[in-house]
């Protein structure tokens, strides 16, 4: 089976060849088939250039560029652009530990739909700031109270899909930001499809230039316009 991982990036020229290499490095280990995607957003500085470099460097690795910003347009991009049978992203800070790329693609070669890391299982080991997590928390339960939902983290950047979903689901979902992920899970799990929460080890990214305030309205928002949408009660 063939993988493709994507990684989404905005303006990552300092960090974007390292984690690259670090990802390939993984995947080599561990896949006989892979391509890596770099899918540049709209970014102002090297990114873009630091990926044309990389594709030339390594045969694995390829990129596109959306000329708009947003997470989920990303990821529709690529998961389209490619004939991966499991397609599957992460952060480009690479918070998610690397050693469960295997078992969150291993999930979908074992019949998942979807697969994702979770920050919030007793298995998980997390190392972040209390505001964070006391943010991510909160944030659960109100996905799990107004979207009547069961799992533990839906906004980590670690996900895996095949290519039904792609096919079927990826049209259907709305958002095209920081919010993809939360409606990827939600949307899925209402209509059926198999999905599988893998506990991670998760280190957050000091750097991290996400705007707290704003994404988190941004999500009430959407949590309140996917209500709506899906009839919850």
């Amino acid at each position: 089976m063939k993988v493709c991982v994507a990684l989404p990036v905005y303006n990552e020229e300092e960090q974007l060849a390292s984690s690259v290499e670090k990802v390939l490095k993984v995947c080599r280990e561990n896949y006989k088939e892979f391509e890596i995607l770099i899918a540049d957003n709209a970014s102002t500085d090297r990114t873009l250039e630091i990926a044309k470099e990389l594709s030339k460097r390594y045969k694995e690795v390829r990129y596109i560029h959306l000329p708009q910003k947003g997470r989920g347009r990303a990821l529709k991009a690529a998961w389209q652009s490619t004939d991966a049978d499991i397609m599957c992203y992460m952060d480009i800070d690479l918070s998610t530990d690397l050693r469960h790329l295997k078992e969150l693609t291993k999930a979908i070669e074992d019949g998942y739909d979807v697969a994702f890391g979770s920050r919030h299982q007793k298995q998980s080991e997390l190392k972040r700031s209390l505001k964070r997590d006391i943010l991510s928390r909160g944030y659960v339960f109100l996905v799990k109270f107004f979207l009547k939902t069961k799992y533990n983290d839906y906004q980590c950047g670690f996900k895996a899909v095949n290519k039904r979903i792609v096919k079927e689901l990826l049209p259907k979902i709305k958002d095209n930001e920081w919010f993809f992920d939360t409606e990827l899970i939600v949307k899925a799990d209402k209509y059926g499809y198999k999905l599988k929460e893998i506990p991670v080890k998760w280190v957050e990214d000091k750097g991290s230039t996400v705007n707290i305030k704003k994404t988190v309205i941004n999500y009430i928002k959407n949590i309140f316009r996917l209500r709506r949408e899906l009839g919850a009660d």
